[in-house]
C-alpha cells in the first residue's frame, strides 16, 4: 500500500527503487527505527518482476517466481514500518542538505540520507525499426514474451550470461533458437555456455550482427551481416530477443555523482558510499560485474547500515 508523506518533514532515509537492493535497504533501515520512505519508480519490484523462475536465491530449494520473491521482500519491509510512495523522481539536488527530490507530479521530498537503488535497464541495438517492432516480434525479456513464440523459429542477440539464459529459457517454447553473436566465442560463464551448447534446439551464428529487421506488422525475418566478410544473409524468424547487456539507471545523477565510463555509480571500495556524504548506491546501479539479486540485496543491507552510521555520527541518536 502507498502511504502518505507529511509535507515539510525531512525524512531520515529515502530509498529510490524497490528491487532486491532497495527493499533490503528498507528492511534494515526500518529495523533501525529510521522509518524509511521508498520511492517506487516506474518498475516497482525491479527486474525480478519480469523474471519467471529464480533458482539461485538462497532459501528456496525448489526455486521461486521473481514477482513472488519481490512481494515477500516488500511485505517484510512494510512489516517493520517502511513507507512507500508511488512516483518517478525527475530531479535531485544533492548540492545542499537536506537533499531534495522532485517527482513527476511536482511534489518534493527532503531527506537527510539517500540510498540509490534504481537498478539497470536492458540495452537495445539501436536499429531503426527495433523500437517500432517492440511487442510485434522484438522483445528484451524472454520470460515476459517467450510464451507467445510457441513452436516458432526465433533469434537471440548477445553472448553473455543473459543471452544464454534467455536462449535456454526460450527453448521451452520455440521450435528453434538461433544465437547471433558479434564474436566467435561467448562471454557467458562456462556453466551457461555448456548448457546452451548441449541444447539441440540452440544454433549459433558467429561474428555477426543483426543488420535489419524485416516485417511490417510483425517480424518475419532478419538480415544478418557477417562482421568479418560484410556478407549479408537472411534468417527466417518470427521473434528477436535482444540480450546485449544493461544500462544503469543513473542519468538523474549526472553532474552530481561520480560514475565510470559505463555510467555505473562510483562507490568507495568495500562500502556503498558515493563521493557525497549521506548518499549511497546499492545494487545494479553500482555493480557492472555480478548483477545478481543476492549481491544487490547484500549491498542494500550495506547501504542501510552505512546510512544509519552516518545519521548517528551527524545527528546523534536518530
Amino acid at each position: 500500500m502507498s502511504q502518505t508523506v507529511e509535507h515539510g518533514v525531512t525524512e531520515n532515509v529515502v530509498i529510490l527503487g524497490t528491487g532486491p537492493a532497495g527493499l533490503t535497504a528498507a528492511i534494515y533501515a526500518a529495523r533501525a527505527n529510521l522509518s524509511p520512505l521508498c520511492v517506487e519508480g516506474i518498475q516497482p519490484g525491479g527486474q525480478l518482476t519480469i523474471t519467471s523462475e529464480v533458482e539461485n536465491f538462497p532459501g528456496f530449494p525448489n526455486g521461486v517466481l521473481g514477482p513472488d520473491l519481490m512481494t515477500e521482500f516488500r511485505k517484510q519491509a512494510e512489516r517493520f514500518g517502511t513507507r512507500f510512495k508511488q512516483g518517478d523522481v525527475q530531479k535531485v539536488n544533492l548540492t545542499e542538505k537536506p537533499f531534495t527530490l522532485t517527482l513527476a507530479d511536482g511534489s518534493t521530498v527532503k531527506t537527510k540520507t539517500l540510498i540509490i537503488a534504481t537498478g539497470a535497464s536492458a540495452k537495445l541495438m539501436g536499429l531503426e525499426r527495433e523500437k517500432k517492432m517492440m511487442g510485434r516480434g522484438v522483445s528484451a525479456c524472454a520470460t515476459c514474451d517467450g510464451f507467445f513464440f510457441r513452436g516458432q523459429d526465433i533469434a537471440v542477440v548477445g553472448g553473455g550470461d543473459t543471452a544464454m539464459e534467455e536462449a535456454t529459457f526460450l527453448t521451452r517454447f520455440a521450435k528453434s533458437v538461433t544465437v547471433i553473436h558479434r564474436r566467435d566465442t561467448l562471454r557467458a560463464s562456462k556453466v551457461m555456455q555448456e548448457k546452451a551448447f548441449k541444447n539441440p534446439k540452440i544454433k549459433f551464428i558467429w561474428d555477426s550482427a543483426v543488420h535489419e529487421i524485416i516485417g511490417e506488422q510483425e517480424v518475419s525475418a532478419l538480415k544478418i551481416i557477417n562482421l568479418k566478410t560484410q556478407a549479408i544473409s537472411d534468417l527466417s524468424v518470427t521473434g528477436l530477443f535482444v540480450a546485449i547487456g544493461h544500462q544503469p539507471n543513473t542519468a538523474l545523477f549526472k553532474g552530481q555523482l561520480s560514475m565510470n565510463e559505463a555510467e555505473y555509480l562510483d562507490v568507495e571500495p568495500g562500502t556503498t558510499r558515493t563521493k557525497i556524504p549521506g548518499v549511497y548506491a546499492a545494487g545494479d546501479v553500482a555493480d557492472p560485474i555480478y548483477r545478481q539479486a543476492i549481491t544487490a540485496a547484500g549491498t542494500g543491507c550495506m547501504a542501510a547500515i552505512d546510512a544509519e552510521r552516518y545519521l548517528e555520527s551527524e545527528h546523534g541518536a536518530h
